[in-house]
């Protein structure tokens, strides 16, 4: 087995962890250190919490969430098809029409039954 066509895998992955862990390490080697009160104290929306953490959230919190997640993802199926659009052909054009005609009426059916609303 060769080892050189992992050479550019393994300095990508270097690369990577060192553009990610330098930082870290630079900032904790030159960044002050003056703890006090204040910064060590818990920090929610700038005032102190007065209510369990543990409280419920409403559901249509969660509804919009996975509704964004849903339609994000299946937008993200369009730049592989834009990328080969001229391989694909008539068909595959088609194919993505069709695609994205079930995306808009799924949106619409969301939008017409409320789940976008917030109230």
């Amino acid at each position: 087995m060769n080892l050189e066509n992992y050479l550019p895998i393994l300095l990508f992955i270097g690369v990577g962890i060192a553009v990610g862990v330098a930082p870290q390490i630079l900032g904790r080697l030159l960044g002050p250190h003056q703890p006090d009160a204040e910064k060590t104290s818990a920090y929610e929306c700038g005032f102190e919490a007065f209510e369990d953490a543990r409280m419920k959230f409403d559901v249509r919190y969660y509804l919009v969430a996975i509704l964004f997640i849903l339609f994000d993802l299946e937008i993200a199926f369009l730049f592989p098809w834009a990328v080969s659009l001229d391989a694909i052909g008539l068909f595959g054009f088609i194919s993505m029409m069709v695609f994205l005609a079930i995306l808009v009426v799924g949106f619409i059916y969301e939008w017409m039954k409320g789940a976008l609303d917030w109230e």
